[in-house]
């Protein structure tokens, strides 16, 4: 188990150590359920009342939340605590191998490069041509096509596919059942005939990146579907054939990215959003869960369709209104024209008049 001691933790942290504790810290818990030996951290405001109650060892404060804190209690003084706890959970993380070694059942092509400390997993296949980098994992059941390449310390969890001629980065983790490299959904149709266009493009994704369980990026029509640096994709998104993802960008559960559609750098993009083919999302945007894009962002900013719920009455009653929108366009149109009719009668009165 790794452990630390406070003084350590501070100078990972850069950080003011308030308070006088001898435990060594070996793991990270809640304020509610914290005890001796572990850190927690108060990063929201409403969570404040159980600082008074922790029993944790060391916790990760503002200055302004300082007085609140439990005597007895040590702490940590940094200006973010949140991004000061998930140093140390990276620093404690308990999370095991994907793989050890290289299994007896794992089938490897003598084709592949395999780096001396490349770990496979059970029942793995590695296909003619593949290269694993230094530090790379494979779990056990994944596939990993021809002449893939998987670049150094990335981890790739059980069951994953990564197709022929996919690159992936360095530090990467691919989670459970994702699909790297298949077909996009490319068809001519031929007097109603669906007729297939091969797939000829890769799937090209960058350093540091994390793509979550189930989720599917497919490979480019001709040239390549691309995933830059430090991207971070959760589970059961849809990334199709030729999209672009710009450096940092963040993209939330069940996200749609239809085909030929670039996104910026340091987009965020809530759960379950669909966003349109062939279009462009500038640098920056903020699309909000269950937005549909359906037309270029071009402008940094907060963007927002979905209609947040309600009582089912009430929104029962909207439906009807809304459904009666057409029909009051129509009255307040016809209102309008009566209104001008009537204005030119008038103002031509008041000529003959004068």
């Amino acid at each position: 188990m790794t452990s630390f001691t406070l003084t350590s933790l501070a100078e990972l942290l850069d950080a003011q150590l308030v308070g006088d504790c001898t435990d060594v810290i070996h793991s990270v818990a809640t304020l509610q359920n914290a005890g001796p030996g572990q850190v927690s951290f108060l990063s929201n405001a409403k969570y404040r009342k159980y600082l008074a109650e922790t029993t944790a060892s060391v916790v990760l404060v503002t200055a302004d939340d300082l007085p609140f804190l439990a005597p007895g209690v040590a702490a940590l003084v940094v200006k973010d605590p949140y991004i000061a706890f998930a140093k140390v959970a990276q620093k404690l993380d308990s999370t095991p191998a994907v793989a050890i070694n290289i299994h007896p059942t794992a089938v490897i092509d003598d084709s592949a490069t395999i780096a001396t400390d490349v770990a496979i997993g059970a029942n793995a296949v590695i296909a003619a041509g593949v290269t694993l980098a230094q530090g790379v994992q494979i779990g056990a059941g994944c596939f990993i096509g021809q002449d893939a390449n998987i670049a150094s310390n990335t981890k790739i969890w059980p069951n994953v596919t990564v197709y022929h001629g996919v690159k992936i980065g360095e530090n990467c983790i691919i989670h459970s059942g994702a699909i790297i490299g298949a077909d996009g959904f490319g068809f001519a149709n031929e007097q109603g005939n669906w007729l297939k266009i091969p797939q000829v493009g890769s799937v090209i994704i960058g350093n540091d990146c994390e793509i979550g369980a189930n989720t599917t990026i497919d490979r480019g029509a001709i040239e390549n579907t691309t995933v830059g640096n430090n991207v971070i994709i959760d589970n059961q998104c849809q990334i199709a054939h030729n999209v672009s993802i710009g450096d940092h960008t963040a993209m939330a559960g069940s996200t749609v990215v239809a085909g030929s559609t670039s996104i910026g750098r340091y987009c965020i993009i809530g759960g379950a959003a669909v966003i349109n083919g062939h279009i462009e999302i500038c640098d920056g945007a903020h699309i909000s869960g269950m937005a549909m894009v359906m037309k270029p962002i071009l402008e940094k900013g907060a963007y927002t369709s979905g209609i947040p719920a309600t009582s089912n009455r009430e929104w029962r009653k909207n439906t009807a209104k809304l459904r009666q929108i057409d029909q009051l366009y129509q009255r307040v149109k016809a209102l309008e024209s009566q209104f001008k009719i009537q204005l030119a009668s008038t103002s031509a009165d008041t000529t003959t008049e004068e």
